[in-house]
């Protein structure tokens, strides 16, 4: 489906079908893929079809780069179409794991909320908060959502501001302010006789529609590509005309870390490391009907496994696994002198 396709236009099913079978085609990206056939799937009102995607990724013989993520979609579909009970098994699962990935959590709450469990939607954005951003002095894109769904909801139940929501104010960079956008009341003003209460109402929804454009506007990361040791040796055995880009091995991720910073410390937003392996390389070469060995052909090939859903974000969130594969965490690792 191109971008630029209006929803109302789109076969989800068709579209479904079509990313299942690109899947096959790429099975190193099948996960993404799937997420997002599910995903069709799930618009088109097939629910027991997207659960059964679900499903056969978690079934999967593959370790799952984000296994909370497919729980937290499954459980957030099987509760729409009438499976609460273990809906609500997985959701706890998801909370005793505690993933350092903001998304599960994001998924699991807004579930909870949707269904009215206001206070059990409130203890989840809470937990997670907590978990992935406490003593972090810049609370990173992808946890936004976590402080903004955490504000909505405490603005429905009518708790008074906390630390966390001055954290949210201090993020949230719209012109209405959350407490305006958040207002339990505001559902009234749409059916109001009052004009300056329907035009305030659609400056903010104005507002929040604008904010939905930019984070589905957000670019693909901008990626450095990261080659694994052994793949290193291999690309470089093959073809010996990369070895001026890649001396060694720990040079190379030296120059990741420091390309990284650099571009971080420049103002560029939406950072992240793709990690190539010789076959996908070799295969990307073919398909733009160029040889491995130009040097010319390595930064697009970062930019193709970033569209495709490749690139893990960076910095990497507060424990998390350093980027470059070593086992240790980002901060005992590359991290370490940031």
């Amino acid at each position: 489906m191109r971008p630029d396709t209006p929803a109302e236009n789109v076969d989800h099913t068709a579209e479904a079908a079509r990313l299942e079978r690109t899947a096959g085609l790429y099975p190193e990206d099948a996960e993404a893929l799937l997420l997002r056939a599910a995903a069709h799937l799930e618009l088109s009102g097939d629910r027991p079809a997207a659960t059964a995607l679900y499903d056969r990724l978690l079934a999967s013989a593959e370790a799952l780069e984000r296994p909370h993520l497919v729980r937290a979609l499954k459980a957030s579909n099987l509760w729409e179409y009438g499976h609460e009970a273990e809906a609500r098994a997985i959701i706890e699962g998801i909370r005793t794991a505690s993933p350092r990935d903001p998304a599960p959590w994001v998924i699991v709450a807004e579930a909870l909320e949707s269904h009215d469990e206001l206070e059990a939607a409130h203890e989840t954005f809470t937990q997670a908060v907590r978990l992935l951003l406490t003593d972090v002095p810049e609370p990173p894109y992808a946890t936004h959502p976590l402080l903004f769904g955490r504000h909505r909801v405490r603005r429905m139940l009518g708790v008074a501001h906390d630390e966390w929501d001055a954290v949210a104010d201090s993020v949230h960079t719209l012109p209405v302010s959350l407490d305006e956008l958040h207002d339990p009341k505001r559902v009234w003003s749409l059916g109001s006789e009052n004009p300056a209460e329907l035009e305030a109402e659609i400056h903010r929804l104005r507002a929040e529609l604008g904010a939905h454009r930019a984070a589905l506007s957000r670019p693909f990361p901008v990626a450095i590509l990261h080659w694994p040791a052994e793949e290193l040796a291999e690309l470089v055995a093959a073809y010996p005309s990369l070895a001026s880009e890649y001396p060694s091995h720990q040079e190379h991720l030296a120059a990741i870390e420091a390309a990284l910073r650099e571009l971080a410390a420049s103002g560029t937003p939406n950072l992240g490391v793709v990690t190539g392996t010789v076959p996908s390389y070799e295969a990307f070469a073919a398909s733009e009907g160029s040889s491995p060995g130009d040097a010319s052909l390595l930064p697009q090939y970062a930019t193709t496994l970033a569209a495709r859903g490749r690139a893990a974000a960076w910095p990497p969130q507060r424990g998390a696994a350093c980027w470059c594969g070593a086992g240790r965490g980002y901060g005992e690792c590359h991290g370490a002198n940031a």
